[in-house]
């Protein structure tokens, strides 16, 4: 599930000043019709990461991150939370009992600070998928990247996000799975608790 801010005209894409208490609600009402549509298709959902603004938000905001968490375990708490490590929504999903997934991005580039560089600069995508991998397998590997500003930041990849809207989005997702699987690495999804 991906669920976001109730914002349709900006994708969820644009940062919202929204109570805690009102995300909660959100998150809710999105997982439970996910869950029902789901469950019609004779499917299970696994995960949950949020869309968009309320993701950034939340890796920043103590108590947006504990609502979307609060939100998740209510709705069902084996679903497993994508976030970045050492972030407010990780944490709050600890606090909450539920399984994180640590999330690295294998098409964006990290400031030191282990944020991403913003979509605004010339150098917040990777386009390169021979080079998106290097860097992945070096995430997997030492838990390590190279930040724009050209210094080693500390990451833990559990899980790779590239964004669908990367140009070239599906031959990127194949050429950095074939990189990433000649050099070992087994690809697989994240499995919930029973």
């Amino acid at each position: 599930a991906h669920p976001s801010f109730f914002d349709r005209e900006n994708f969820g894409r644009k940062e919202l000043k929204i109570n805690p208490e009102e995300v909660c609600k959100g998150i809710v009402y999105q997982l439970g019709i996910f869950q029902a549509i789901a469950t019609a298709a004779g499917m299970q959902p696994n995960h949950v990461k949020p869309h968009g603004a309320l993701y950034n938000m939340a890796v920043r905001d103590e108590k947006l991150a504990e609502a979307i968490a609060r939100a998740i375990k209510s709705v069902d708490s084996r679903l497993i939370l994508f976030a970045p490590d050492n972030t407010e929504l990780a944490r709050g999903g600890e606090t909450h009992g539920l399984q994180i997934a640590r999330e690295v991005f294998a098409d964006r580039n990290y400031l030191s600070d282990g944020w991403l560089v913003p979509r605004t600069r010339a150098d917040a995508l990777l386009t390169d998928p021979v080079e998106a991998a290097q860097r992945v397998l070096r995430m997997l590997r030492e838990g390590k990247v190279r930040s724009a500003e050209g210094d080693d930041v500390d990451v833990r990849a559990e899980t790779i996000c590239l964004h669908g809207d990367t140009p070239g989005a599906v031959e990127f997702a194949r050429e950095l799975r074939s990189q990433l699987e000649s050099h070992g690495v087994r690809i697989r999804a994240p499995h919930r608790p029973l």
